[in-house]
């Protein structure tokens, strides 16, 4: 049982009624019209026990301590009647006492009779209230106090603005006669009458029907008298000889009020609207209810106790008792909270007992050693933060607390929705789980073999689970049920330091079974139900993990732990971690432990309930354990998942060798059917960066010997890491595997990749070079393929060095003449490669098409000099050397032993004679050749020279016309729009032309005429002339646009 407060007896009277109120004095009314001033004394410090173990079963003492308090005054002539209320105004000085109806001023240091509110003859009750109210006009703060009084029917209004009394008054008619007053708000009064409440506004005069359950109040108007919506359980105890209650109302927090009559009860804001809530189980009516900070206070005069409530559960959580005690007073908490809780008076007929309360730190250790979890959440969320040590840590740990609790009691889902609601630290739960979730963490004592999954449950396992969970809730709400009827006729309920208290009326058997719950082993159904829910907790985590840790382990935002920004820092010590190192390096170490931790658990929980969700986390970063992850997918057979993994972990060594082992023909596995054959090991190959070269070229051999075009893909792929590999490694290894292959390769790199290193084109000749000398081929279109493959990268690269290319080529082997022809070629040797052309190969179309290459690569070379069309008077002085005058004297002049051929010979000069030197051409022709045979290339002279000429005619006649056409746009503005006739362009001023600026008709001044053909003053467009219409004007001349008037 909570001990929120302890009862100490400042004052013992004789036989007589009294009213109090308390400030720095106490002040008390006797019923024979006395008023008697009293100092209270702060009792010295007792100890902690002490006050914390006061029970219902332990009255407190009447004589606590013989100085309690000290008589200060007595005025015996105070009132001529028994003294029924009294109130203090303190900020007016004032003293309002109420006495045979009438209410009275007094003075509060003298207390002399200052003034007899007349019009307050016949009243029941006033209540008073001080607010601080800033004016609306100025914003200065004021306190205004009010005391409202209740005659019969009216309420009757006085206040005082800063100790300044307002003259006048305000008087509101109600239905039915009033029996109690109760502020609300500075501006809101509660008022009880015979049959119902009504809400007072004082300002606007406007009244609200409160409409209750049962004696709170029925329709707007109505009044039922005392058996007007009373239940029954009323009547069983008052009778119906017995007088109406009266109807009670307290402030609770802010915005909050309790409406109390019978034991009917309404909780309501301050607009009088109903706050839904359900009713405070009373068994009687209580004869007064108050409010002190945080708690509900009722107090029971015919058991002479009372009982200290949880406003939010409405939980008995302390009862007290006080024989005879009668009336309550609580001091007003309107303006400060500075002595909100600390101590209120409890009278009877001859004793106050002043309430001290325990510190709140006490009150909710108190709470959490009984298992009422539940009630000091509640408490610590009611409480400020000042008055708690460290509130937010206390409340994340006894939420924490209740989680495990509930944990135990089987409610998995409320379990980990409350541990992912406080941001739980992950070590905490893991541990709840078996050794096959939870692994080393667990602090079960089972082993992993003791709690192996049950195959035959996995598909209702957790429908199942729901199921008992619905049944075990039925159970504890009959239990429930059962309780709260004996919690009617007991003090407080039964609880259980082991249990966590979900209400106050928490069932015997539900603690039995959260006991048996606990101490039973957590397998099977309700393991895989604990699994699922553990779950979404474990990515939670995950989550917030990931905004501090990198991929690689090192903290994203490492200076932000140690400097004065500890925002993140105090996230990552509170929510994360159970421990909170000081050390950045330690905090790291730390959080790469629990995401290892996490991860992994995270890892068993999907392959023990859902193994298919376990691919998707190793395709994401993860910080699983490897070996935990490797043993039991090897156990499953999950081989391509473990591969996924060790991809994910950079472990690619052993991923490559699980490849190779399941890759290969002779160990197939139907578990591992998507490792079958080399695809599977090229794709990883293809996916690692160029830094693992040694790795790469070490398990791609196997690939390479199975489906070399296949194993190729490693190297040939178009990607980024297959562009960036080391090349002259690849080519080297390639290179010692198969020459086809590294030929592959260069090729890829050379003609599709671009690479200009001189040393891979000289390397791919040398290996082109050497194949043929080999001449290990297939069959015969296997070789013209590799020689035609040759030939094609000699004409095309322009990057490998001819001289050491030509010292390859044999000079005296056929297969390479046309090569060695290609080289000296790109060595500038044309007549050595002619020679091999005509002599040796002994083919003209060769020879012939050789000469044409050069020709065209000598006339369309930006380095030569162009060489147009010669005249025949320039041609016969022209002794350059061509191409084809060099093929043409190999023809007709050859070296011996060789012949000449006349038929090539007259061929050349057919086609090309036009394009040699007619001197030198004609020099070479022999005498003995007949001018016959020589008609072919007159021909092809003479159309040259015409056309030469007729070219000159042409061109000549274009230029004519071209200039025609230019002086036509000068002088007549032809062809141009807006063209203004060019040269010939003129303006007309007329009487009626203004200026286009001023609109003045022009005169004896100077004009302007702008290029757009507009006219206007010569001052004005200089004045204008950063207008946009001159501007434009003028760009428009300058770019030759369209002329358009401005």
């Amino acid at each position: 049982m909570l001990s929120a407060f302890t009862a100490r007896s400042i004052v013992e009277l004789k036989q007589r009624n009294k009213s109090k109120i308390e400030c720095d004095r106490l002040l008390v009314g006797l019923n024979v019209g006395s008023l008697r001033i009293y100092r209270v004394n702060e009792p010295i410090d007792e100890s902690h026990a002490q006050n914390g173990s006061t029970t219902e079963d332990q009255r407190p003492s009447s004589s606590s301590r013989s100085n309690a308090v000290d008589l200060m005054r007595e005025e015996e002539k105070f009132s001529k009647h028994k003294i029924e209320q009294l109130a203090i105004v303190k900020e007016a000085n004032l003293l309002v006492s109420l006495s045979n109806g009438v209410v009275s001023i007094h003075d509060l240091q003298t207390y002399e009779l200052q003034e007899t509110l007349v019009k307050t003859k016949g009243a029941t009750a006033f209540a008073v209230t001080s607010n601080i109210v800033r004016d609306p006009s100025t914003g200065v703060p004021s306190i205004v106090s009010r005391l409202a009084v209740a005659v019969k029917r009216r309420v009757i209004l006085w206040s005082w603005h800063d100790s300044e009394l307002n003259s006048e008054t305000s008087e509101l008619t109600l239905v039915t006669g009033i029996k109690t007053l109760t502020w609300a708000t500075g501006t809101r009064l509660i008022a009880g009458l015979t049959s119902s409440y009504v809400l007072v506004d004082v300002v606007t005069s406007a009244v609200t029907d409160i409409v209750g359950p049962g004696s709170i109040g029925g329709a707007p108007g109505q009044d039922g008298g005392r058996l007007g919506g009373v239940g029954v359980s009323t009547i069983s105890y008052m009778g119906l000889g017995g007088a109406a209650p009266k109807p009670l109302a307290t402030q609770l927090g802010e915005g909050e009020m309790l409406l109390a009559k019978d034991i009917n009860t309404l909780f309501i804001d301050t607009e009088g609207r109903s706050l839904g809530r359900r009713q405070i189980p009373w068994a009687v009516a209580p004869e007064a209810v108050g409010y002190s900070y945080p708690y509900l206070l009722a107090l029971q005069a015919t058991k002479g106790t009372l009982e200290v409530r949880n406003p939010e559960t409405l939980t008995l959580l302390q009862t007290i008792s006080l024989p005879h005690a009668s009336q309550l007073h609580i001091p007003q908490p309107n303006i400060s909270l500075a002595h909100a809780g600390k101590g209120f008076l409890v009278i009877s007929e001859r004793c106050i007992w002043r309430m001290g309360a325990l510190d709140y730190d006490s009150q909710i250790d108190t709470l959490v050693d009984h298992g009422r979890l539940d009630e000091a959440i509640s408490l610590l969320g009611m409480l400020e933060d000042a008055l708690l040590k460290d509130k937010e840590g206390r409340l994340r740990e006894i939420k924490m607390r209740k989680a495990q609790n509930l944990f135990d009691l089987r409610r998995y889902r409320e379990s980990l929705e409350l541990f992912t609601e406080v941001s739980a630290p992950p070590e905490r739960v893991i541990r709840l789980f078996p050794p096959i979730i939870a692994g080393h963490a667990s602090s079960h004592p089972d082993s992993a073999d003791d709690a192996k999954e049950d195959k035959d449950d996995s598909a209702g396992g957790v429908a199942t689970n729901d199921a008992a969970l619905e049944d075990t809730g039925l159970e504890k709400k009959r239990s429930t049920e059962e309780t709260r009827n004996k919690d009617a006729q007991s003090s407080h309920p039964s609880t259980d330091g082991s249990q966590v208290v979900i209400n106050d009326t928490a069932s015997v058997s539900g603690i039995k079974s959260g006991a048996a719950a606990k101490e039973s082993k957590l397998e099977g159904r309700d393991l895989r139900a604990a699994t699922a829910e553990l779950r979404p907790f474990l990515v939670s985590a995950r989550t917030r993990l990931q905004r501090y840790l990198n991929p690689d382990g090192t903290l994203k935002d490492a200076h932000s732990f140690s400097g004065p920004t500890v925002s993140r820092v105090q996230e990552a010590k509170e929510l994360l971690l159970a421990q909170a190192p000081q050390s950045t390096e330690e905090r790291r170490q730390q959080m790469v432990e629990t995401a290892k931790l996490v991860d992994t658990t995270l890892f068993r929980a999907y392959m023990f309930a859902s193994p298919s969700l376990a691919g998707p986390l190793f395709r994401l970063d993860n910080f699983c354990d490897p070996d935990v992850v490797k043993e039991k997918l090897i156990e499953t057979g999950r081989y391509n998942d473990l591969v996924d993994f060790f991809y994910g972990k950079k472990l690619h060594q052993q991923a490559l060798e699980l490849l190779e082992r399941f890759g290969k023909k002779e160990q197939r596995d139907e578990n591992a059917s998507q490792l079958a054959g080399p695809r599977r090991t090229v794709a990883y190959l293809q996916n690692l960066p160029p830094e693992l070269i040694d790795l790469i070229l070490r398990f791609v051999e196997w690939p390479l010997d199975e489906d070399p075009d296949l194993g190729m893909e490693v190297f040939l792929a178009d990607s980024e890491y297959a562009e960036s590999l080391p090349r002259q490694k690849v080519l080297d290894f390639l290179q010692r595997k198969d020459k086809g292959l590294a030929v592959k390769y260069l090729q890829h790199i050379i003609q599709e990749l671009n690479d200009t290193t001189p040393s891979f084109h000289q390397k791919l000749i040398q290996i082109f070079v050497q194949g043929l000398k080999a001449g290990k081929f297939g069959d015969e279109s296997a070789r013209s393929k590799w020689e035609r493959d040759t030939l094609d990268f000699l004409r095309s690269s322009r990057y490998y060095q001819p001289y050491k290319a030509i010292q390859m080529l044999p000079a005296d082997d056929p297969r390479f003449y046309e090569a060695r022809a290609i080289v000296l070629n790109k060595m500038g040797q044309h007549r050595q490669a002619l020679d091999i052309y005509v002599f040796k190969l002994r083919d003209p179309n060769k020879a012939e098409e050789y000469c044409n290459q050069v020709q065209l690569a000598e006339t369309s070379s930006p380095t030569l000099p162009h060489r147009g069309r010669r005249s025949p008077a320039t041609d016969l002085e022209d002794k350059t050397t061509s191409i084809y005058h060099m093929l043409l004297s190999l023809y007709l002049s050859p070296p011996p032993p060789h012949k000449p051929q006349w038929g090539p010979a007259l061929n050349i000069l057919a086609k090309h004679g036009a394009r040699m030197p007619a001197y030198s051409t004609l020099d070479l022709i022999p005498e003995v050749l007949p001018i016959k045979d020589l008609e072919s290339y007159f021909r092809g002279r003479i159309r040259s020279a015409n056309t030469v000429v007729n070219e000159s005619r042409v061109v000549s006649a274009l230029s004519h016309s071209l200039g025609f056409s230019e002086e036509a746009k000068l002088r007549l503005g032809d062809g141009i729009p807006g063209g203004n006739s060019g040269r010939n362009r003129h303006v007309v001023i007329t009487e009626d032309r203004v200026c286009g600026v001023c609109y003045k008709r022009f005169g004896g001044s100077a004009i302007k005429v702008l290029p757009n053909m507009m006219l206007g003053y010569n001052v004005c467009i200089g004045q204008r002339e950063d207008e946009k219409g001159v501007r434009e004007a003028v760009d428009q001349w300058n770019s030759g646009l369209d002329y358009q008037s401005v």
